[in-house]
């Protein structure tokens, strides 16, 4: 893909995550995607997301910047939303919480094969801490 795809395809990509679209979602990842210090599998993937939507029924993610090199994307998020439901084993806060993501990501074929970045979940498990 060319930059300007790979930046179409992520722009494709979050706006399934915001949606909650979960089988959307699995479209755009390798079933067998590899997620450093994670499970590995697309599976693995959208059971996290699924607990995140659950738990934050509102939850959207704001692109901040994305870069684009070869079969690479750097990405910066906002993700926020509200803590409605039990998340890691913590009842529901109703706090709203806000967080700064940072992804690596490679693509192959269209979709996610190798993911690393900022734990998402710990940084929501210490806001509502």
């Amino acid at each position: 893909m060319e930059a300007w795809e790979t930046r179409d395809w992520f722009a494709d990509f979050l706006e399934a995550q915001n949606r909650h679209d979960l089988e959307a979602v699995r479209e755009f990842l390798d079933p067998g995607v590899r997620r450093a210090h994670l499970p590995a599998g697309a599976e693995a993937w959208i059971a996290d997301v699924a607990e995140l939507v659950h738990a934050f029924p509102d939850w959207q993610w704001k692109r901040i910047q994305v870069i684009v090199e070869d079969d690479r994307l750097a990405v910066h998020l906002r993700g926020s939303g509200t803590h409605t439901g039990t998340y890691r084993h913590l009842a529901a806060t109703r706090r709203r919480v806000n967080i700064a993501a940072f992804a690596m990501y490679r693509l192959s074929r269209g979709r996610i094969v190798e993911a690393s970045g900022t734990d998402d979940a710990e940084q929501i498990s210490a806001l509502l801490g």
